[in-house]
């Protein structure tokens, strides 16, 4: 997997992660994970963490390790600010569905008590969410955030709200199964009457918006927003038998977004112009 791949089709929607991609909510989020570990015995979810040798890279096995000891994230991780409370369960909890359930539960009781003012990430997301419906690419918002924490953030965006810019917003309550899952591309996808195909693209910053859009059957665009290098992007989406999913592309910020999905179109429509009649 290459930073300068390109994607294999043109985009007719966009579906887009929240937390870390659009908007910053840092602070709150790392908040309600703080108030969540030490609760891990409370919840019966110390016993069901991933054992650190069957993490996927070293740093994994870190994460776990002094999870187990501290009850808390290490200072480093916070500090850095890169990496999301779903990429956290899913590291502390791998496969283990009903425990990153009732992780997420925790989360959210812990999560009602910071959710407040939301910034957009870089300063010119609206311009560049304009852009692309102006191409004629339908937009939508994927989160694991919960319907209420969403509606409240996405009204108070940037203190003007963002409601005019998507055309569907999936939230964590409203299927089954939360983001490594499909489910919210999938039920995005159906309330738009489109199909899970390469012309729909899936925009996110960690490795479970990765699986999901996989999972899904969608082009799948990794966020690096944090600026991870080659080196890093190898080793966490390592494209092993036991780790198989890469993304078709990665941006590393929204201005780029736009100009793939540009690029793209403008490729299509050269093709289709060179077609005989």
């Amino acid at each position: 997997m290459s930073i300068l791949q390109l994607p294999h089709a043109s985009p007719r929607v966009i579906l887009i992660d929240w937390h870390a991609t659009l908007v910053d909510t840092h602070d709150a989020m790392y908040h309600a994970v703080d108030d969540v570990l030490p609760r891990l015995k409370e919840l019966g979810l110390h016993k069901r963490l991933v054992p650190p040798e069957e993490s996927k890279t070293i740093e994994d096995a870190k994460l776990v390790k002094y999870v187990l000891d501290y009850r808390q994230l290490h200072p480093k991780i916070v500090a850095q600010r890169k990496i999301s409370r779903t990429d956290i369960f899913e590291v502390l909890f791998g496969p283990d569905e009903e425990a990153k359930a009732l992780a997420h539960k925790a989360f959210d009781e812990c999560y009602r008590r910071y959710v407040g003012e939301v910034h957009a990430l870089e300063p010119d997301t609206r311009d560049q969410l304009g852009h692309l419906r102006e191409l004629g690419i339908a937009l939508g918002v994927i989160t694991n955030r919960n319907r209420d924490f969403m509606e409240h953030e996405l009204s108070r965006v940037d203190g003007t709200g963002w409601w005019d810019l998507f055309d569907t917003v999936v939230c964590g309550n409203d299927v089954e199964r939360r983001k490594p899952s499909p489910d919210l591309i999938l039920k995005a996808l159906e309330k738009l009457g489109m199909p899970a195909d390469e012309h729909c693209w899936y925009l996110g910053d960690s490795t479970t918006d990765i699986i999901a859009a996989r999972e899904a059957g969608v082009t799948a665009v990794f966020y690096n927003g944090a600026g991870w290098d080659q080196s890093w992007l190898d080793r966490i989406f390592p494209g092993t038998t036991r780790h198989p999913h890469q993304p078709d592309t990665v941006a590393t910020s929204m201005a780029e977004l736009t100009g793939l999905a540009r690029h793209l179109l403008a490729q299509e429509k050269r093709v289709g112009r060179a077609r005989p009649d």
